[in-house]
């Protein structure tokens, strides 16, 4: 079960696709968050997800945001991604412990061995705001995300 609304956001700290360590914690009274879960990178709707996220990029990373995208894939393999389709942010690996980011925040299928597409939306104090959780084969709509981020 996903955390819910209200819910102080799980800490963690995670490699990035460069392989710096990245702490929701080190945002806390600096910037909203968003946490985004995606299944897996070179994937079709993933891919549509990151780069139009990349192409919007200034309502998702300035001054009072940051953007975190976390899959279960290898640092190597986020590397290797990110700079194929030129992500800008950061890309975060839950590959081992083999999802345990993904398992506290309630969206790890454990059948498929990935995250589920879910977004957290996290405020400075580092409580959760906004949540959308999708299934794999449903993409989510990024106007959502502007729209909950503008009421922080």
């Amino acid at each position: 079960m996903a955390i819910q609304l209200g819910d102080k956001a799980p800490d963690f700290e995670l490699r990035d696709n460069h392989g710096a360590t990245v702490r929701l914690s080190d945002f806390r009274g600096e910037k909203n968050v968003v946490v985004l879960f995606y299944p897996f990178a070179f994937t079709g709707v993933c891919t549509g997800e990151l780069c139009e996220l990349r192409d919007n990029l200034p309502k998702f990373v300035n001054d009072e945001v940051q953007l975190l995208a976390v899959s279960n894939d290898s640092i190597h393999t986020l590397r290797v991604f990110g700079e194929q389709e030129d992500l800008p942010y950061p890309l975060l690996s839950d590959f081992w412990p083999h999802g345990e980011v993904s398992r506290a925040y309630g969206v790890f299928d454990a059948d498929k061995g990935c995250a589920v597409r879910g977004t957290f939306i996290i405020d400075k104090e580092g409580v959760v705001r906004w949540s959308v959780v999708n299934a794999l084969p449903d993409a989510r709509d990024l106007n959502e995300y502007v729209a909950a981020l503008d009421t922080l």
